[in-house]
């Protein structure tokens, strides 16, 4: 039986790919909906025998089932936001350390001690519903800064804008972490030459504007905010870790997660590094539910482990994956 300590404790490849393989075992043990899908594919704990072999559940069983390893009470249900009358995801998290440790230790790996920072939160639409996970993440990351000027905003953009220029000015270094479309209201409203400050888009135009390709969307924030790079954070309802940006949309992964790219033509099947295809991410602080998880993102890997994200696969575009319908 792994602990969170043997998770979060990964130092190394051959670390990661032993207790990746550990955590297959235990979840094809455990988790019936994944244990299902694993058999129809014609996948067992005998035949898997190295990371490329283990099978990649897609990400809308998160819809339609509740995706478990473990037999404990459910702590905290999060949930994806969604148009009106959508059938929305659901994660089912049984032990809520697994994700505060994944994202209070991430966050130091790649911007240090949180007590450094003062955190101000532009995410109105995660605000205005209940069950979301970022909100979940950002309100620990604003208590654990232990500054009295961290907090959220919703609408109050004066407030925000007021606050933003006082804390840079006076040399507070400072996290704005927002909503895509909510960063380009704040800029169309007022701009900045910020010295200070890390601004990070988590993605998401929730139908409010146009989508815009990463170039075009960070050239408007970078001119907007005055500065020369902008963070992106990458997570999701189903996961429990996040890869962050700092910069130009290359991604980095903490040590207990990884992606692997999978032909879009054919799901089983993995792209050599620098080509296009769909995101399969290895989450080890998934535990509880399912580390392995096919999603619908496209995206490219690099020999240096990081990736990029590139777009979303429409409907047309899931090929193979008949599979994925079970």
């Amino acid at each position: 039986m792994l602990t969170a300590t043997d998770i979060f404790t990964i130092a190394s490849k051959k670390a990661f790919e032993k207790i990746t393989l550990k955590v297959f075992r235990h979840q094809f043990d455990n988790n019936v909906v994944y244990r299902d899908f694993c058999t129809f594919l014609g996948r067992d704990k005998q035949n898997v025998n190295s990371i490329q072999e283990i099978p990649f559940l897609p990400i809308q069983f998160f819809k339609s089932h509740n995706v478990l390893s473990t037999t404990d009470t459910v702590q905290e249900t999060f949930t994806s936001s969604g148009t009106t009358g959508s059938i929305t995801s659901r994660h089912l998290v049984t032990d809520l350390s697994y994700y505060e440790q994944s994202f209070r230790m991430a966050f130091s790996q790649f911007y240090g001690n949180i007590e450094d920072y003062a955190v101000l939160a532009l995410l109105p639409s995660y605000l205005e519903r209940d069950g979301s996970s970022l909100i979940y993440m950002v309100e620990d990351l604003i208590k654990g800064s232990n500054n009295p000027h961290s907090g959220f905003y919703l609408s109050n953009y004066d407030e925000l804008i007021q606050k933003l220029v006082t804390l840079d000015n006076s040399g507070q270094n400072v996290l704005l972490i927002g909503v895509t479309y909510a960063l380009l209201d704040l800029v169309e409203k007022q701009g900045f030459s910020l010295k200070n400050t890390i601004i990070m888009e988590t993605g998401g135009m929730k139908g409010r504007r146009r989508e815009m390709i990463r170039e075009e969307l960070h050239e408007v924030l970078c001119t907007g905010f005055g500065v020369s790079k902008i963070h992106s954070e990458y997570g999701m309802t189903e996961l429990l870790s996040q890869a962050y940006s700092l910069g130009d949309g290359i991604f980095e992964c903490p040590p207990w997660m990884d992606i692997l790219i999978r032909d879009t033509e054919d799901a089983l099947t993995y792209i050599e590094t620098g080509k296009t295809g769909g995101i399969n991410v290895i989450d080890l602080a998934n535990y509880n539910s399912c580390s392995f998880i096919a999603t619908q993102d496209l995206g490219k890997k690099y020999t240096n482990q990081s990736f990029e994200v590139l777009g979303r696969f429409d409907n047309s575009d899931i090929r193979g994956c008949n599979l994925m319908v079970m």
